[in-house]
């Protein structure tokens, strides 16, 4: 009597793992493609913002420079600015952050959602971002030629 077994669906080990986390691969992939928008968007409302407050203080920024300030410090002063705004914004974001960790927890692979580590590193990714899309309007406020800011109002 010979007994016949039908074998069906035949893959390696590897496509079977990886068919089985194929689903998690790709919630971590878009998450990070929405994660990488909000940080461009973030970026492009910190410079509109900054850019304009530096705009709407032109006067200001052309007395300081009649004055003798130097550009150098000009741009210190616009940076530090921002760099208040952004530390607040960094702490509220922490917060905030923390009191979503339930939500986020099942995104979360082999990381805990209370990992310090994890918060430290995109703090200070979101803050350089911030500080750098600050300091391109304060560089190009620095430049401003305090004669025809005067003269202009």
């Amino acid at each position: 009597m010979n007994a016949c077994l039908i074998i069906y669906d035949v893959q390696t080990m590897a496509n079977r793992v990886s068919n089985a986390a194929s689903r998690a691969r790709f919630n971590a992939i878009l998450l990070g493609i929405f994660a990488t928008i909000a940080m461009v968007l973030a970026a492009i409302g910190i410079y509109g913002i900054v850019s304009y407050t530096v705009r709407q203080r032109t006067r200001e920024i052309g007395i300081r420079v009649a004055l003798g300030a130097r550009s150098e410090d000009v741009v210190r002063h616009e940076v530090r600015r921002a760099a208040v705004l952004i530390f607040a914004g960094t702490l509220l974001g922490l917060a905030g952050a923390l009191a979503a960790t339930q939500v986020l927890e099942t995104f979360l692979y082999e990381v805990k959602p209370d990992d310090p580590q994890t918060y430290l590193l995109i703090a200070v990714l979101l803050a350089g971002v911030a500080l750098l899309a600050s300091y391109v309007p304060a560089r190009r406020a620095s430049v401003i030629d305090p004669a025809i800011t005067l003269r202009t109002e």
